[in-house]
């Protein structure tokens, strides 16, 4: 009896661990360039004395999905859309180099250009201040040209470039704040193989009615479980009252 309920509560546990990943997709459907996060129920042996034949269905994060979201043109001249694999660098809040593929950068009060999040944009030789323009244009490797104010048109100046890198995924995880950063705390190189697309952002990769269908699939493996633990205690019930009588 015990052991019924010890798989059925565990198996609970687990599909609310797998139903948060769910929520947290579905939470993000329309953040810009934001990656599904992939999950998955993986086999754990339980430790402890005995032979080595028990295991949990343990769910689990694997990583991140990294298709591209669609490309979605704003026209906006700080909108930018990393092309296929690639990210853009940034400076975390606790100093460390990050990176994002959400590319919809801001300008602060004192021309520091930043990500949605106020972090600082890294450029190949640090953050990037842009004076005052009348015009900015981001090129596709990521340099940023500018017309200062009050200058002619024609007078353009190249003020920074964006650092585009591209490390080995599998060597990236998502921090909490929500940035990407090297597992072993390096900082990656600048990969001039990586390209941007200006006036444009990278819609969130997740499917809604994928997420949807699983969100509805898990809870009824939920409700399963929590059955099972309602059965078991009535069994238990049962047999107790079979006792007193006998």
């Amino acid at each position: 009896m015990d052991r019924s309920v010890y798989i059925a509560m565990t198996g609970a546990t687990q599909t609310m661990r797998a139903q948060d990943a769910v929520s947290h997709n579905l939470a993000n459907a329309s953040t810009v360039g934001f990656k599904a996060e992939l999950s998955a129920f993986q086999s754990v042996p339980v430790l402890g004395p005995g032979a080595n034949t028990r295991i949990n269905a343990v769910a689990q994060g694997v990583g991140a999905d990294e298709t591209q979201g669609s490309i979605q043109h704003t026209g906006r001249s700080l909108d930018v859309a990393v092309n296929g694999p690639g990210w853009v660098a940034v400076q975390a809040a606790d100093g460390t180099e990050a990176y994002t593929r959400a590319g919809n950068l801001q300008l602060d009060a004192d021309g520091n250009l930043t990500d949605s999040r106020g972090n600082p944009v890294m450029g190949t030789s640090g953050p990037i201040d842009i004076p005052q323009s009348s015009k900015i244009s981001v090129g596709t490797d990521g340099t940023i040209s500018s017309v200062p104010m009050g200058q002619g048109p024609d007078t353009i100046a190249a003020v920074g470039q964006i650092k585009l890198v591209n490390p080995d995924p599998t060597q990236m995880s998502e921090g909490s704040d929500g940035l990407m950063h090297m597992n072993d705390g390096s900082t990656a190189d600048t990969d001039s193989t990586v390209t941007i697309t200006s006036g444009a952002l990278e819609a969130s990769n997740v499917n809604p009615s994928s997420e949807l269908v699983k969100m509805i699939s898990l809870s009824r493996q939920y409700e399963m479980q929590v059955r099972s633990i309602k059965t078991s205690e009535d069994d238990a019930d049962d047999s107790s009252k079979l006792l007193q009588a006998s």
